[in-house]
């Protein structure tokens, strides 16, 4: 069929195993999937090569959207910029002094380093008080000093942050001007820009985490930029950020912070996006994928968003982020026995190199990938990503050399082991983001993606007791899927940090009504197409006395005192099932998100193939194949050819080329008309 030159709308998303793209024609009405190994150390060329094999030409693309672990690997890893820090006098320890608490909860032992080394902390005269009044004038001489000694340290990067520039930053916009005049580059941090929200701590790290990644994503964007551009690509590339919409690549840089967590991101949001089409607005996202396991919930079709992410210890990155609770267990994750004869399954993964055993790439230990292997659940031939082929003996040896004989098992008893330890973290997890914030998994649909995500999914419902697992189309490209299917988002917050009754209904009426101004016109700056701008609001409260802070949906910018005191009290129930009508509600933050809603994608698209006339048609063949109830000889169906209305039930193995589907005995099978598997568990 023939198209116009732009008609590609690409997705691609890099993980810590594969990197995914998903490619929507809207001319012909046909997607192109590809599925390549990450690129660790420059992942510009596992998105080059992803482009290639989807047969993707730069120059006909309409709009490339891009979830990255760039920023979030830097900082895990530790590979980021050399930063120096600019602030108030007194207070150059705050980034290290923290809060109360340790690493690890028994011995309080345990060290963290910041962002910012000590020797690069540098402090300058000024102060203003809590109201945003000014005590001590800025010493702008000291500002030029301390900039050039940080330049003369080697930094790269630089942050101004100062004591109260939430409620007024003229400050340290003043000084990040001066620096600014100085500085050889563009990396410069102003603190109030980044979070204009109190607690000097959290603001502090945020802004010292995005001086600390601003180089990097900066240079990885503008190299693919580069690549793209001597292909003829002539649009910019928006990318995913941690709230789960997209922003221009060259506006990025200036927030790099928002991009953390920009991969689990876009999951959920393709999670949310099904479900709304298919009927099942509360899902529980399950997406385990080569390197690790990302939880998540969505309510009425909205994810739920948190502006309090703990990276690591001592590392709060308090930007809104979709609330996702990730472990270390994915289909690389490594068993081993330790000093005590206890079976453990990572955090430590395989990663792409050297991977699980039966990828052929020198990996040498077991894993959970070669675990369902040998149980059956996998076909040896069908892996992707195999450099050198092994056989199932040579797996069978080897988990049983490593861990069979140090448990008293035989290589499929410790194979068995490793599933049923896995799972047991996974459903940890998800109890994490459900049962633990006072939510019944029972009424969410279990949603299941990534590579390995349907492998374990019908197994971890029997187990949590949720009634349906939903698995999407494409569950191995789901977060390419996200990226393809996400607005525009950003997200702006103000403090208050006044008792309700001292404040008018105009103040907060006119606060969200700047923040939904500056959103429009930033949406505005991108020029990229949307279909309309909507605006969400919310307000952060507490009780007086109170350090918990409780988000709560505001419905409307004009709800008022009054609704708002109705809204905490009414989530303050739902959360803690308590009314403390007594004490006064203080409010502390302002929060707008405005998001530019881009064109609608028909997700029957993925689906589109030439289907079987019945569901024995399907079936390419049966193995043997272990369940909790023992071993069961499986059928197996190519899952792109099952009847699209196709109804069976478990046990069944369903195969496609990024994922396989395991279906538990007793397990009812449905497939909709958007090609997604309802299970219904038994």
């Amino acid at each position: 069929m023939s198209s116009s030159k732009n008609s590609l709308t690409v997705g691609i998303d890099v993980g810590g195993t594969f990197t995914d793209l998903l490619a929507v024609d809207s001319d012909s009405g046909t997607v192109r999937l590809a599925k390549v190994l990450t690129t660790a150390d420059n992942q510009a060329v596992g998105f080059m090569a992803a482009l290639q094999e989807a047969d993707a030409d730069p120059a006909r693309l309409q709009a490339v959207v891009h979830g990255t672990t760039t920023t979030t690997n830097a900082l895990l890893e530790r590979k980021i910029a050399r930063v120096g820090l600019i602030t108030t006098k007194g207070f150059r320890d705050v980034l290290e002094l923290g809060r109360r608490t340790r690493p690890q909860p028994y011995g309080l032992k345990g060290t963290f380093h910041p962002v910012v080394e000590r020797e690069l902390r540098l402090e300058v005269s000024e102060r203003m008080d809590a109201d945003g009044h000014v005590l001590i004038p800025l010493d702008e001489a000291a500002v030029t000093d301390a900039a050039k000694k940080l330049l003369a340290a080697g930094c790269e990067a630089v942050v101004v942050h100062f004591l109260h520039s939430y409620i007024n930053p003229a400050h340290e916009r003043r000084a990040a001007e001066i620096v600014r005049g100085l500085w050889p580059n563009a990396y410069v941090t102003a603190g109030h820009a980044i979070l204009s929200e109190y607690r000097e701590f959290e603001r502090g790290v945020t802004a010292a985490v995005n001086a600390a990644v601003q180089p990097v994503l900066d240079r990885y964007l503008s190299r693919l930029r580069a690549e793209l551009a001597a292909k003829d690509f002539d649009r910019d590339i928006l990318v995913m950020q941690g709230n789960g919409g997209t922003i221009s690549s060259q506006l990025i840089a200036r927030a790099a912070v928002n991009t953390v967590m920009s991969g689990p991101a876009s999951g959920v949001m393709a999670a949310a996006y099904t479900g709304r089409l298919c009927g099942q607005g509360n899902l529980i996202t399950y997406d385990m994928g080569g390197t690790s396991t990302d939880v998540g919930l969505i309510e009425d079709a909205v994810p739920q968003v948190s502006g309090e992410l703990e990276l690591e210890y001592a590392m709060p990155i308090h930007v809104p982020m979709v609330d996702v609770h990730t472990i270390g267990a994915g289909g690389g994750s490594i068993a081993s026995v330790d000093a005590g004869g206890m079976l453990r399954v990572g955090p430590e993964s395989a990663g792409a190199r050297p991977g699980p055993i039966c990828y052929g790439r020198g990996g040498d230990a077991p894993t959970i990938t070669d675990a369902n292997l040998l149980l059956g659940r996998l076909n040896p031939d069908h892996l992707l990503g195999v450099d050198h082929p092994v056989t199932l003996d040579h797996v069978r040896q080897a988990i049983e050399g490593k861990l069979g004989k140090r448990l008293g098992l035989d290589a499929e008893a410790a194979a068995a082991a490793i599933l049923r330890i896995a799972n047991d973290r996974m459903a940890g997890a998800i109890r994490l983001v459900s049962l633990s914030r006072g939510h019944d998994p029972r009424d969410f649909a279990l949603f299941a993606f990534g590579g390995a995500g349907p492998l374990h999914a019908s197994a971890l419902a029997r187990e949590l007791a949720i009634p349906t697992v939903l698995v999407p189309a494409r569950p191995g490209i789901t977060n390419a899927l996200g990226c393809v299917v996400a607005d525009l988002r950003h997200d702006f917050v103000r403090t208050v940090n006044k008792p309700l009754s001292t404040i008018d209904d105009a103040t907060i009426a006119s606060i969200y009504a700047e923040q939904k101004q500056e959103g429009e016109a930033t949406v505005a700056r991108e020029g990229v197409p949307v279909g309309e701008l909507r605006a969400i609001h919310s307000a952060d409260m507490q009780f007086q006395g109170q350090s918990h802070i409780l988000s709560v949906a505001v419905e409307r910018p004009d709800l008022g005192i009054d609704g708002l005191h109705k809204a905490f009290a009414a989530a303050y129930w739902r959360r803690f099932g308590i009314e403390l009508s007594e004490i006064p509600p203080v409010l502390v933050n302002l929060h707008t998100a405005v998001i530019g809603v881009r064109p609608h994608i028909d997700l029957g698209l993925l689906a589109a193939s030439e289907r079987a006339s019945t569901l024995q048609a399907a079936q390419i063949g049966e193995r043997r194949a272990w369940f909790s109830d023992g071993w069961r000889q499986t059928p197996i169906y190519a899952r792109d050819k099952l009847p699209i209305d196709a109804i069976f039930e478990g046990p069944a193995i369903l195969e496609q080329l990024d994922c396989t589907t395991v279906v538990e005995p007793g397990d009812k099978v449905r497939q909709d008309r958007l090609g997604n598997l309802l299970i219904t568990v038994r």
